[in-house]
């Protein structure tokens, strides 16, 4: 009854909350506050769960353990993932039939359940186009608040708050950070069941089923009959098709097809120079620029070798 009154309500995004507490956790969202640092690397967090989750990458804790081969995770979401390795190939009856009664919230459109009502109408959205949360900067229209956030801090935010403690290099997520420690440590936690390979991101896993074991569903273009591993890959691709162009730059107003089209186009109007060649130390804005020279200048002064 307290997010139908609105007493527990958001001044900054509108959004209602059930308790007090829950609605000063998420105003932490537009302050940026994160009162819980992590005593090792001092990271720090919104909330004390998410440092307790952090915690386990220095103690080596993973507390969460598949009965089917003993494999341990940090994270329960992580542990659910990995059981559907065991439940793919041997499909418990019993078992799906729980999870079918534990979803009674159906979408009368497709085959999906949820266990909750509200996530069944986010689902909706998919089907009805549904998207209220605009971004005032680009005019572009998303299905989910979180979504819309997340949209203003790639595209048109330039806080990057997330920094490597190997090179120091800065990122906007948390996400992109833990792929970028990956190119430091080797680490390769995806791992093919059908053979030695492992990869670094799980697209390139999915990709690898795709094209060596013929497992999984490719997402085919219904225009030219090409085919993506990844759904978003699809999207970008019937962009083109239709010229869809909703990345707009608020310098020049020019559109992309891409964040990552309209972020290398920006470095245009910066004079911030992040690149550098190793060999003569010369700076460049754009990293397809550094590698073209730094091949012409390692030649010209006699490092093909390194």
């Amino acid at each position: 009854m307290n997010v139908h009154s609105s007493k527990y309500k958001c001044t900054e995004c509108g959004k209602c909350f059930r308790s007090i507490s829950a609605l000063t956790v998420h105003r932490r969202i537009h302050s940026g506050e994160k009162p819980f640092e992590c005593t090792v690397c001092s990271k720090r967090f919104t909330t004390v769960s998410n440092l307790v989750v952090h915690s386990r990458i220095h103690s080596g804790d993973k507390p969460y353990k598949c009965h089917e081969c003993d494999k341990a995770f940090s994270v329960s979401s992580n542990l659910s993932s990995h059981m559907r390795v065991h439940t793919g190939d041997k499909p418990f009856k019993c078992h799906m039939r729980v999870h079918a009664e534990d979803k009674p919230y159906k979408c009368h459109l497709c085959d999906k359940a949820f266990r909750q009502s509200r996530h069944l109408n986010t689902h909706m959205k998919v089907h009805t186009g549904d998207k209220p949360y605009k971004c005032s900067l680009c005019n572009k229209n998303f299905s989910r608040s979180s979504h819309l956030q997340r949209h203003k801090r790639s595209v048109h935010s330039n806080r990057k708050p997330y920094d490597c403690r190997y090179c120091g290099k800065l990122f906007k997520h948390s996400d992109q950070l833990k792929l970028h420690v990956r190119i430091h440590t080797g680490a390769k936690p995806y791992s093919c069941r059908h053979c030695s390979d492992r990869f670094t991101r799980h697209h390139q896993l999915k990709t690898h089923l795709l094209k060596s074991h013929n497992e999984g569903t490719w997402f085919t273009c219904n225009n030219c009959e090409k085919k993506f591993s990844c759904r978003g890959d699809l999207t970008v691709h019937i962009r083109r098709h239709e010229g869809v162009k909703p990345y707009v730059c608020s310098e020049c107003q020019k559109s992309f097809y891409t964040a990552g089209e309209l972020r290398s186009h920006q470095l245009l109007h910066s004079d911030v120079k992040h690149f550098c060649c190793g060999s003569c130390g010369k700076y460049f804005r754009d990293k397809r620029y550094v590698v073209k020279h730094f091949k012409r200048c390692s030649r010209r002064l006699g490092f093909i070798g390194l």
